[in-house]
Parts: structure tokens; C-alpha cells; sequence
């Protein structure tokens, strides 16, 4: 399994993806609507929380992009390597680190701001200070264009890698190009690795797995290497370097005898006198490859005393012989390499100290005989008494039971027959049947189920297949059963159908009786008449949405300027009787006598003595009105007491400059009546909508 997953690392957008990203986000995951009229710590509130909101979205976005992406200092030396051959460390950190500057610039723009919002005394500098941080914020996205791209090219990149671990077992294969590494690959494993006749098709690490000796084994393919300096070698050579130097395994370094590859057999030793030193503490095998085309015995004396030579110089070398188009050779390379890198892993652990701290945990103990006595194993004597009569022991000849063989796996004593394994059992012994045997005797796993009744233990061995088991003193359900149950129901049933529908003949034709005479019925019909209507109309009464302005200027401009518009006496005398021709006295004169009586309640409110019902003062009033203006003149004259000191009571912003509590009254009445005009509705069922908010 590898070690690092880079495919894991999320996508990266653009800068201008990301001011998106982030813009779209605080609008919908924050509040959008905010007025004049709010308190001014509720609008400092409101902006704050979005720039607090934008913060954070671009702190969790940029703190993603470097966790996902690995540390080079944390990482395996191969592929801190890896990747500085294949994305230059440098330019890998320097863009992880402007992405890290620009995390703090943010943070340090959202803190000065909301500072500043703090201080804001109008909702029009809030919004300034607001829309100043978001654009400073999306400023230092926007100049992380570059760095954005580069580590978005890098990730796709790196997802790309093979998932190689560092630790595993592995073979590695080099040699120049063309010598038949990906060749012998593709034989051992399943990878599937483009193989053609030309120089360099491999550009980059493959990996593939094959199996050896029950365990996993990792076989890594590596580019093609020229016989120039390291300085000069470009990045296809430098990872097949690169995966030289940092992993343990078995080198598998190839040469091509035959020189189809297009290099010489002077120009292969060359090249591995040149990486030679990338050798050393590893298992290495020299395989002499294509030798279908040039035998090995058939080489120029001069070319193998060259190859021998430099097998005989490096130590822990073997020669080997291949050929991928015969397969010559191919197992025995695989058995060889698999095998020494084994050997070597486990004398490595051997002689470090971790082994040591095992083994004193280990204690060995070796059993001594305390006296010359043979102990040989029991047997018991009806065992022997069964293997006498044939029903146990080995199964040959001299057994005399044969059993089935269905079924069953062949084992080495098997012995091969003309009747094979489906031999049937011989029924003329008196060997207890199996449930196995029974089974393949009667069709099989499937098609027969064991009768477990016969396992049952009851008293008595008879009852054991009854249909219906025993309950109760001897007896069971079925002793119970009539056998004409069934008769006597039917016979009941038909009986009490008969009854019904001779009484549903008998009443047919007969109206109830009733009690009371045709008066009192036709005024029990009358009343229940008039209560339906009743009900109909409560609820008709209930559902109706009364507006608050008469219907007939419903929708309409109302000028209070004009004497004829307001509903006042002289209005409505106009419209009456100019307009309809009614006489309007009646009219005015109720109104009159309702002003009366308000003035009169008013006068009663305003006095300053309490009242009663009975009192002078209480005179035409209810109980509950003389209550409740006794209760408003209490609380006037605590408000008055407390006039004194109102320095120290905490008022709401709109009693500041109010002198009593008529005042603060008439001011909320005003507010509410304000209220419902910049609304702009004609009454409580009016639902025209229209655009009155001004959008911040």
C-alpha cells in the first residue's frame, strides 16, 4: 500500500474562480438586508459579521491548499527528490509559501477593518469600511494568480505518480534505453507497459506487483540512461537516478548483447562503471538480455571478458541469462533477485538491535526423560475392537464397511478405481448411516433435510412422529376436534341470517313512532332551520376580512388637504346628500352623541380624584372602564415622581426629549401609523407588492 496518497489533494481554482468562490459564498451564508432606521451597534453588528464570514471562507480555503499538498522536508527522500527533479523546490516552495503570506495579509486586513467598523456612526461609513476590506481581500487573492496556476499543474501532476512504496520489496530495473526493461515487466507482472522498437518509450517510473514465496513484491521500471555527467542528464534520467539512490532493493541492470538497442556492449559497461556508485549496499544482478538473438557462449571472447570483469569487481554481483521473446530465463532472474533481496532484508534485521529485544523475550524450554519407563499412547479397547471389526482404520482392502466417497475432496489415499469417488456405501454391513451418507443417498445438499424427531426424547419412543405433539394428560388438540364442527357452524350461520331478514321485513313500511304532535313538530323543524342558518352565518362572519377604509375609496388617493375627502361632518353631509340625495341629520346626530361620550370618558380620565361606580365622578361607566382609568392615573403620577431622577432611569431611544407619557404615546401611535403609509397599502387586504426597500 503507498505511503502517500497524492491523488487525495482537492482541485485548485484560478484567482478569479476563488474571489468568486468566496464573494458568493459570504452573500449567501450571511445576512443581506439591513435599514437606516436600525440601531447603530445592529449595523456595525451586520458588517462585521461579513467581513468576519469573508475572513474565514479565504483562511479555510488557502489552509487547505497547503495541508493537502506534502511537506518536501517531511516526506521520503525519494520523493523530496522526485519532486524537485520533476517541479524544481524552489518554485514548489515558494508558491506554498506566498500562499501562506497572502493567509496572513487577509487575516491581518479583516482584524484593522473591524476595528474601524467599530467606530462607524452611520450605516453609509459601515458599508464604506465593508466594501473597503472585501476589496482588499479579493486584491490579495487576485495577485496569487501564478501561484494558484503552478500548484493546480503540480497537483495534476502529482496525482499522476505511480502509488510506489518506499518501503516495500523491490526490484528496480535499469539499463540503457531499449534493452528490454519493460519487456521482462510486463512477463512477471500484470502491468501493461508500452513497449516499441525505438529509444526512451519509457519517460517515467512504472510500477507494477508480482508474486514470490506468498508475499507482495513491488517491480519498478525506470527511463533509459545515456553515458554522460550527472549535471548533464535531463529530468526522464533523473528519476530513473533518483529512485536509485533513495530505495532499498535488488538492482536488475540490463545489457544488451545482441546491441539491436543501438548502443554497443562497450558503451553498457561504460554506463555502469559511470552509476556504479548508486550500487553500493544493494543486491545486484547483471542480466544479460536478448541472448535468443546472440548466445551468450557465442559472444566475442573480448566483449565477455568486459562483462565478467565488471561483475567480478562490484561486490554482491550475479550474472544471469534472458531472453523475453523465448522466455529463457525469465522465472530463474525473478527467483534469483526475489530471493537475495530476502536473504538480505532479513540478515539486515538480524544484525540490528531490534532482533535482540525479541529474542531475550523468548524462552526455549527442552524436556527431559526422568526415568526409563516407555509410555506408549492409549488406545481405547473399543477402538480397537472397531478397527478389528473394520469400522475404523485406514481405508483399504481389509476393510470391510466401503462408505461413500460423495462429496468429499480427494486426498492423496484415495486410491484410483473404476467406480471413482461416487462408489455407493455397502448396505449389508451393520455400520451406522451418517447424515452425510443419507444426504448424497437421497439428492443431495438441497433437496434432503435431516428428520430431527427421530433425536427427540419423550417418554414414549411412538410419539415422536405424531402429527400433532402431546399437551396434556395423554392427550392433544386433535383428541378434541368434532369431526362435524364444520356442519353445525354452517347450520348456526344460516339460522341467524334467516332472523335478520325476517325482522327487516316486519319493519318495512312502518314510519317511527314519535311523541309529539304535528305543532310541536313543525316548531322543532322551524328551530332546527333557524340554527343551521345561524351557524352558516357565524362562520360566514368569522371568515370575512373587514377592510380598515371604507370599500368605496379603497385604492384611492386621499388628499387630507381637501375638506370633501376627509371623512369629517361636513364631508359626509356633502357626499350624502349632494351626492345621493339622503338626508344626513341622523347620521351626524350619532356621530355627535359618540364624540360626547368620548369627550365625557376623556374628561372622567383626566380628573384627579378616584372614581367609583356609584360615585359622582363614575357616573355612566362600567365597572371595567373606571379600573382601568384609575390604573392609567397611578401610573401618571409615578411617572411624574420619577421625573425627578430620570437622569439615572435608562430610557429607549425614542423617549429621549419626551416630557410624560403622552408624549412617548403619541410617538409610537405616529411611528406605526408612518409604518403602515411607507408601505404603502390601502388596508389589511390589500397585497399589492411593490419595490420599496433599498437594497444594501
Amino acid at each position: 500500500m503507498p505511503v502517500y496518497n497524492f491523488k487525495s489533494i482537492g482541485a485548485i481554482p484560478s484567482a478569479g474562480d476563488l474571489v468568486d468562490i468566496v464573494l458568493t459564498r459570504t452573500q449567501r451564508r450571511t445576512p443581506t438586508v439591513v435599514h437606516p432606521g436600525y440601531k447603530i451597534s445592529r449595523i456595525r453588528g451586520f458588517y462585521i459579521r461579513k467581513i468576519k464570514f469573508t475572513q474565514q471562507t479565504i483562511s479555510e480555503r488557502l489552509s487547505a491548499i497547503l495541508s493537502e499538498f506534502p511537506r518536501l522536508n517531511d516526506i521520503h527522500p525519494f520523493y523530496s527528490d522526485l519532486c524537485n527533479t520533476l517541479y524544481d523546490r524552489d518554485h514548489y516552495k515558494l508558491a506554498l509559501g506566498q500562499i501562506n503570506a497572502a493567509r496572513g495579509t487577509v487575516d491581518t486586513i479583516a482584524r484593522d477593518m473591524i476595528r474601524m467598523v467599530k467606530y462607524g456612526d452611520s450605516l453609509y461609513r459601515c458599508k464604506s469600511l465593508k466594501r473597503a476590506a472585501l476589496g482588499r481581500m479579493c486584491t490579495v487573492l487576485k495577485r496569487q494568480k501564478s501561484a494558484l496556476a503552478y500548484l493546480e499543474e503540480v497537483r495534476k501532476h502529482l496525482g499522476r505518480l505511480p502509488a510506489l512504496d518506499p518501503s516495500a520489496r523491490t526490484l528496480l530495473m535499469c539499463g540503457s534505453p531499449n534493452v528490454g526493461k519493460s519487456s521482462f515487466m510486463n512477463k512477471i507482472t500484470r502491468a501493461n507497459v508500452d513497449v516499441q522498437p525505438y529509444a526512451f518509450t519509457t519517460k517515467s517510473l512504472f510500477v507494477g506487483h508480482t508474486d514470490h514465496r506468498y508475499l507482495r513484491w513491488q517491480i519498478i521500471d525506470t527511463p533509459g540512461l545515456l553515458d554522460h555527467p550527472l549535471e548533464e542528464r535531463n529530468t526522464i534520467e533523473m528519476q530513473a537516478i533518483t529512485a536509485l539512490a533513495h530505495l532499498t532493493c535488488a538492482v536488475l541492470y540490463f545489457l544488451d548483447i545482441s546491441e539491436n538497442c543501438g548502443y554497443t556492449v562497450e558503451s553498457q559497461c561504460a554506463l555502469f562503471k559511470s552509476i556504479r556508485p548508486l550500487f553500493v549496499n544493494k543486491e545486484l544482478i547483471v542480466v544479460v538480455n536478448k541472448v535468443d538473438v546472440q548466445p551468450w557462449d557465442t559472444l566475442d571472447a573480448k566483449r565477455k571478458a568486459m562483462v565478467k570483469d565488471i561483475v567480478e569487481t562490484t561486490p554482491n554481483c550475479t550474472l544471469m541469462t534472458m531472453s523475453n521473446i523465448s522466455e529463457q530465463g525469465v522465472s530463474d532472474v525473478k527467483t534469483t533477485a526475489c530471493d537475495r533481496l530476502l536473504a538480505s532484508r532479513v540478515s539486515a534485521r538480524v544484525s540490528s538491535g531490534k532482533v535482540d529485544n525479541v529474542i531475550h523475550r523468548l524462552q526455549v524450554f527442552h524436556p527431559a526423560a526422568r526415568d526409563g519407563t516407555v509410555r506408549d499412547a492409549f488406545i481405547p479397547q473399543s477402538v480397537v475392537q472397531a478397527r478389528a471389526d473394520g469400522r475404523l482404520g485406514p481405508t483399504d482392502d481389509e476393510r470391510r464397511p466401503k462408505r461413500s466417497r460423495t462429496g468429499y475432496a480427494p486426498t492423496v489415499e484415495d486410491k484410483s478405481n473404476d467406480d471413482g469417488d461416487d462408489a455407493e456405501m455397502d448396505t449389508n454391513c451393520d455400520v451406522k448411516k451418517t447424515a452425510r451418507d443419507l444426504m448424497w443417498k437421497n439428492g443431495g445438499p438441497g433437496v434432503w433435510a435431516p428428520d430431527y424427531r427421530e433425536q427427540y426424547d419423550l417418554e414414549d419412543d411412538s410419539w415422536r412422529f405424531d402429527a400433532i405433539p402431546e399437551i396434556v394428560d395423554g392427550k392433544n388438540i386433535s383428541d378434541y376436534i368434532d369431526a362435524d364442527i364444520d356442519s353445525k357452524l354452517a347450520a348456526l350461520e344460516a339460522e341467524e341470517e334467516q332472523l335478520v331478514a325476517e325482522e327487516e321485513a316486519a319493519a318495512m313500511g312502518e314510519d317511527p313512532e314519535s311523541e309529539l304532535d304535528e305543532e310541536e313538530e313543525a316548531a322543532v323543524a322551524a328551530i332546527r332551520s333557524r340554527r343551521i342558518i345561524l351557524t352558516k352565518a357565524r362562520h360566514v362572519n368569522k371568515s370575512q376580512n373587514y377592510p380598515v377604509v371604507p370599500r368605496s375609496i379603497r385604492g384611492r388617493q386621499k388628499d387630507k388637504h381637501d375638506d370633501m375627502a376627509a371623512l369629517t361632518i361636513k364631508g359626509i353631509k356633502s357626499h350624502l346628500e349632494d351626492g345621493f340625495g339622503i338626508n344626513s341629520s341622523k347620521v351626524v346626530e350619532r356621530g355627535r352623541k359618540r364624540e360626547r361620550s368620548l369627550d365625557r370618558r376623556k374628561e372622567v380620565e383626566n380628573m384627579d380624584v378616584d372614581m367609583t361606580e356609584d360615585g359622582p365622578n363614575g357616573r355612566g361607566l362600567s365597572k371595567g372602564a373606571i379600573k382601568r382609568a384609575n390604573a392609567d392615573k397611578k401610573k401618571k403620577e409615578r411617572f411624574a415622581r420619577n421625573k425627578s431622577r430620570d437622569h439615572s432611569l435608562p430610557k429607549e431611544p425614542f423617549q429621549m426629549g419626551l416630557k410624560d407619557e403622552d408624549a412617548v404615546t403619541s410617538t409610537k401611535k405616529k411611528d406605526r401609523t408612518g409604518r403602515r403609509n411607507w408601505k404603502g397599502l390601502s388596508g389589511e387586504g390589500d397585497q399589492r407588492k411593490s419595490v420599496h426597500l433599498v437594497k444594501w
